[in-house]
């Protein structure tokens, strides 16, 4: 019997937002990566894969979303994931989605939430290797100060990122009061 490997294929799109160009991977109909231009931890271009129109899917619902996440209509992102990681990874990478809109967590507040309270560090670490920021929040967490620390997309983002958030989440709460 001749055993033979189904080729993997991978593609990826472009696409710019207001902190700037992301490269989105997808295998298989489910994302597997999100990458901004100088991304700490992001492979190799080549091993992207070929370009693949927008318009296809889940390339075309990603784009609608993100769209949706910065014309700040969207609040959690709801696409096909298939992310590679260690159980821990993926763990915290599930955490991350729970913490809501425009609110922050610490590592160390993160760490107990999955009941590992001295994991600090390694759910830092898990975070930094999130494969789809933005989409899963990364960029919600926090040093134990509240200062910003660590994000592959460099902390001009984060707080970009951040500061969008909490200006989205303070104009939704107001208009709820009106």
């Amino acid at each position: 019997m001749t055993v033979t490997a189904t080729p993997v294929r991978t593609h990826t799109v472009l696409t710019g937002t207001p902190v700037g160009a992301l490269t989105l991977v997808a295998r298989d109909g489910a994302l597997t990566g999100l990458y901004m231009t100088d991304q700490r931890h992001r492979p190799p271009q080549e091993s992207f894969g070929p370009p693949e129109d927008p318009g296809t899917e889940p390339f075309a619902t990603a784009i609608r979303q993100l769209r949706a996440y910065f014309d700040g209509e969207l609040t959690a992102f709801d696409l096909p994931l298939r992310l590679e990681g260690t159980p821990f990874q993926r763990r915290v990478w599930a955490a991350l989605c729970d913490i809501p809109y425009g609110a922050t967590v610490s590592y160390g507040e993160l760490a107990e939430r999955l009941g590992r309270p001295t994991a600090a560090r390694a759910v830092g670490l898990a975070n930094g290797r999130n494969p789809v920021g933005i989409i899963v929040p990364c960029h919600r967490v926090v040093g134990a100060s509240g200062s910003l620390t660590g994000y592959g997309g460099g902390l001009d983002r984060k707080r970009h990122l951040l500061d969008f958030e909490r200006a989205r989440a303070t104009a939704r709460q107001d208009a709820a009061v009106r």
